[in-house]
């Protein structure tokens, strides 16, 4: 059952896990991993409430929970104050005045980008995917972040709603967004940043052309590292150019057809067991620090 729990949680089949975990608790009520697992499936399920309520009965603390309340707490504050369109695979929140047309071109977009990526993956997602599009900057998403971080996905995606206002610059957006919802879909492990965001850059085809940025080589730890704690706007460039270069160069080196999308799309998988260096070292026999250096 252990074994197939961990499955279940792999593959973001939650109704499953949260059958396993409530028999798993029969036997071990005072587990705190399966307590915080639980947890985490009613929150993966926008049961927000439950998950509150849940917490609430559990005899330790953890900082993991502390972050499951306060999410919670405001996704459920968002559902009863935003607008909701949907969609076959989204559900859309908007807050403001955005145009019926705005809202039901980004669900369009958001459609077009689905049917792509999923073939480019080989890869269904299990659940439907939700989109924020936000005027008020209290539906941005939760914790800080530099000024040169707009659209985020934090387990939604969330795109300022003035974008939709420029065709060239939207389109990109959502499917860089849409393409991080994936991996996250897919993996339900910890990516490297610069496999995340070198991947979402190469789908979205915004930025295949740029030239390399002036300035210092970045380090493999810098480029494993998440991208919105760094202010410096050089620096964030650099990072992002040479992530765009590193999954270009795994991608290229299969041809860069279908099957090499779909490679990578497995080597994300693997993350959760083997970790980066593991997974890369399987399916493209080499390490992180080689393909830095081949790309220099």
């Amino acid at each position: 059952m252990i074994h197939e729990t961990n499955e279940c949680l792999r593959i973001g089949d939650w109704k499953c896990a949260e059958k396993n975990v409530r028999e798993l608790l029969k036997s071990e009520p005072n587990d705190t991993n399966l307590q915080m697992h639980m947890a985490g499936i009613l929150f993966e399920q926008e049961r927000y409430k439950e998950c509150i309520n849940y917490i609430e009965t559990l005899s330790f603390k953890h900082q993991d929970l502390d972050y499951l309340v306060k999410k919670s707490n405001a996704l459920e504050q968002e559902l009863k104050n935003l607008g909701v369109e949907k969609s076959m695979h989204f559900r859309l929140e908007f807050d403001g005045g955005p145009s019926k047309k705005d809202v039901m071109e980004a669900l369009a977009v958001l459609e077009v980008a689905y049917d792509s990526i999923s073939n480019l993956f080989d890869y269904l997602p299990e659940n439907k995917m939700s989109l924020v599009l936000y005027e008020d900057k209290e539906y941005q998403g939760t914790g800080p972040r530099p000024d040169w971080v707009a659209a985020v996905f934090d387990g939604k995606l969330r795109v300022p709603v003035n974008l939709m206002a420029y065709r060239d610059v939207y389109r990109p957006v959502l499917f860089h967004e849409l393409t991080h919802s994936f991996v996250r879909a897919m993996t339900h492990a910890n990516v490297p940043c610069w496999m995340n965001e070198g991947i979402a850059q190469v789908i979205d085809g915004s930025h295949n052309n740029e030239e390399r940025p002036l300035g210092a080589y970045p380090s493999v730890e810098s480029l494993r590292k998440p991208f919105v704690k760094e202010k410096d706007s050089a620096t964030v460039k650099m990072l992002y150019w040479f992530s765009r270069r590193m999954v270009e160069e795994l991608l290229w080196r299969d041809g860069g057809g279908p099957d090499a999308f779909r490679k990578f799309a497995k080597c994300l998988q693997d993350l959760r067991e083997l970790g980066m260096e593991g997974s890369l070292k399987k399916h493209y026999e080499t390490t992180a620090q080689d393909l830095l250096e081949s790309v220099r």
